[in-house]
């Protein structure tokens, strides 16, 4: 795929959606990074369902190591691996309360230093919470990367490496957000709704799938 149509490809994606964010619920970096560690093998629907209940109770390191896991768990127990999900975020609000005064750490190596947090949802932080222009591939970025043709590659960090050369400048900070709605709502996994899709006549998908 050429430099024009992947500039095309995220003007489409821009004027459909121009002010992409995340789908996770949250207002403090603090608050983003619990709920990403908690989307793990997760729905952000889910997630949300449990955050509702633990933030207005506990949504710092502090008041989480308060709550104790006990507490924690009654709030998360109905997401997906939720006993070491648990554990974890436990964890990682000691290390934040004794190496980083509370606050979530702004570099990607503090970032996966902490348990649970791994380069995909170190990425997020850095691009959701603070702006960086990175790139988080989920398996719904990794699908569409590779069946568009925009970034084809054989595992998550060669396609989001890809991406990173692969995206416009103007468009890097909200590719990961576009991408991963685009999979997540467009062009899905076992039924693509091509008939609906903005960049259709973009895409190199050979067995695209018009039918309503």
């Amino acid at each position: 795929m050429n430099s024009a149509k992947r500039h095309e490809i995220f003007t489409c994606l821009q004027s459909t959606n121009p002010h992409p964010t995340t789908e996770l619920e949250y207002r403090s970096p603090f608050e983003l990074l619990i709920a990403v560690i908690l989307s793990a093998q997760a729905t952000d629907k889910s997630v949300n369902l449990a955050t509702r209940k633990l933030f207005p109770q506990a949504n710092t390191p502090e008041k989480i190591l308060a709550l104790g896991e006990a507490g924690l768990l009654e709030c998360i127990k109905s997401i997906g691996l939720y006993k070491t999900k648990a554990k974890n975020i436990l964890a990682t609000c000691q290390l934040l309360i004794q190496h980083h005064h509370s606050e979530v750490p702004r570099t990607r190596e503090q970032l996966e230093a902490l348990p649970g947090v791994g380069r995909k949802t170190a990425n997020v932080i850095l691009n959701t919470a603070f702006g960086e222009p990175t790139i988080a591939v989920d398996t719904h970025i990794f699908r569409v990367a590779n069946r568009t043709g925009l970034a084809p590659g054989k595992n998550v960090l060669e396609v989001e490496l890809k991406l990173l050369k692969a995206v416009p400048k103007e468009f890097r900070h909200d590719a990961h957000h576009w991408l991963i709605l685009h999979g997540r709502y467009v062009c899905k996994a076992r039924k693509p709704a091509c008939a609906i899709c903005t960049i259709n006549h973009l895409c190199e998908f050979k067995d695209k799938n018009f039918a309503l």
